[in-house]
């Protein structure tokens, strides 16, 4: 991975702390391509808060109406903006179970945050994250949680925040939900020629994961 994307950074638009997690919040069920021409225009004119709440939800709602899930999102994020106002004197803590007490934020949305923010160890796991893992048999696929589980069992610790971006970059690259090409799926194809895919199932043993780990 360190070949391919050797110094990853996100791709989404943000410009402080504030205007990530409200970036972060707006991609759920919603296309990061989407949210960023939305984010651009949007935070010219709010940054904080207080920009924020200076706009009625319905506003909110008009300015944010061509992503998924906007009536929800709007109230949320004027609910949340209000919140961090009222309560930590604008300051987004720190904590994830407090950021998951927050209107909108849940837990990939909290991870996603810290992540780029914090040292706090997350590893934040998407659509994109949940398909590899299933597709490199590193996870049974069954729901993001136990992908999650899955993954900080895996990989080294110092590795997640990388990683999560890394195997995103490479997702969307080499290895897209439709249209898959297995031969150009670089590690699909490294771990079938070290019959590694094979070995991975229920009872995957601690010294496989180990292989697999140094092999990523």
């Amino acid at each position: 991975m360190d070949s391919l994307y050797p110094s990853p950074t996100s791709t989404l638009y943000y410009i402080n702390e504030y205007t990530l997690l409200i970036s972060v919040l707006l991609t759920a069920k919603s296309k990061e391509k989407k949210v960023n021409e939305i984010t651009k225009h949007l935070f010219k004119k709010i940054r904080t808060p207080r920009d924020m709440i200076r706009f009625s939800v319905d506003e909110i709602k008009n300015f944010i109406k061509n992503i998924g899930l906007y009536n929800k999102k709007s109230k949320n994020i004027y609910d949340l903006s209000t919140i961090l106002i009222n309560k930590y004197n604008n300051v987004i803590p720190k904590n994830i179970s407090i950021l998951k007490s927050l209107p909108g934020v849940g837990h990939k949305t909290a991870s996603v945050f810290l992540s780029h923010v914090s040292n706090v160890p997350v590893f934040p796991v998407d659509t994109h994250i949940h398909r590899m893992m299933a597709r490199w048999q590193l996870s049974d696929g069954k729901n993001v949680k136990k992908t999650e589980k899955d993954a900080k069992r895996i990989f080294n610790k110092i590795n997640w925040k990388k990683l999560h971006l890394q195997i995103i970059f490479y997702a969307k690259e080499y290895s897209p939900s439709k249209k898959w090409n297995v031969n150009k799926d670089i590690i699909y194809q490294e771990l079938l020629r070290n019959n590694l895919l094979e070995k991975f199932s229920r009872k995957v043993n601690h010294r496989n994961h180990q292989k697999i780990k140094m092999e990523i």
